[in-house]
């Protein structure tokens, strides 16, 4: 039995292969997208229990993807991962309902305990 799908979106390949590695490992069912064109058409496809949401992505910024996938589903639960410190951002992402935030980098095993606990 899966434990759950998660939605990872991050333009950094890097990030990307180690969370759907980490993730994988746990039995999740994971789908990795590295824009924000991307990331609403697997959003919309597999309808994931969880995202990790990077805020800076080419062409659509974490906060727009964010309100768009509140569109589609308004119970999305989203963790927002961010390599900049940009306060205006994170609050916006908080009033969009995003439950928590890494600072990038981010340690493996807290962001493994996050997606354990809002996955059930």
């Amino acid at each position: 039995m899966m434990a759950g799908k998660i939605l990872i979106v991050d333009d950094q390949f890097g990030i990307r292969i180690l969370l759907n590695e980490v993730f994988q490992k746990e039995g999740y069912e994971t789908y990795q997208a590295a824009n924000g064109v991307q990331a609403l058409d697997l959003f919309a496809k597999h309808s994931p229990d969880l995202v990790l949401l990077d805020m800076k992505i080419p062409g659509m910024d974490g906060v727009e993807i964010l309100k768009k996938m509140k569109e589609m589903n308004e119970n999305v639960k989203v963790i927002v991962m961010t390599a900049y410190g940009e306060l205006d951002m994170i609050h916006e992402t908080k009033k969009l309902g995003a439950l928590t935030h890494f600072a990038k980098p981010f340690d493996i095993d807290d962001m493994r305990d996050a997606v354990k606990k809002y996955i059930r």
